[in-house]
């Protein structure tokens, strides 16, 4: 594989990666609804502030989120709402797979 390629399957596997962890996955889409201060999130995922912030800095470094300090608050964003068109296509695999799950259970029952 050229380097040139390899190096876009990396950075689209960096962003998978990031995306990979169901706190994350919270995060991006309660920021989806409006920006959040790190309190917020922290409260909404269950976490100490450390690993929320842990979690931000992942999305961050990916390019997934940008952040801004603001008083004594870090407020974050999404950078690219468009990742929810990703994170929908993924809900339309989960249907597509329990549907044919289901069908898969009928026949077991004839």
């Amino acid at each position: 594989m050229k380097e040139s390629i390899r190096s876009r399957y990396e950075a689209r596997a960096k962003i998978l990666k990031a995306m990979a962890h169901p706190s994350r996955l919270l995060i991006i889409e309660e920021l989806q609804k409006k920006e959040r201060c790190v309190n917020e999130l922290t409260a909404m995922v269950g976490a100490d502030t450390s690993t929320v912030s842990k979690h931000l800095s992942v999305l961050r470094n990916a390019g997934l989120v940008i952040d801004e300090k603001r008083a004594n608050c870090i407020y974050y964003t999404l950078r690219c709402t468009c990742i929810l068109d990703f994170i929908g296509c993924v809900e339309d695999v989960l249907a597509a797979k329990a549907e044919d799950h289901k069908k898969i259970m009928k026949s077991c029952k004839k």
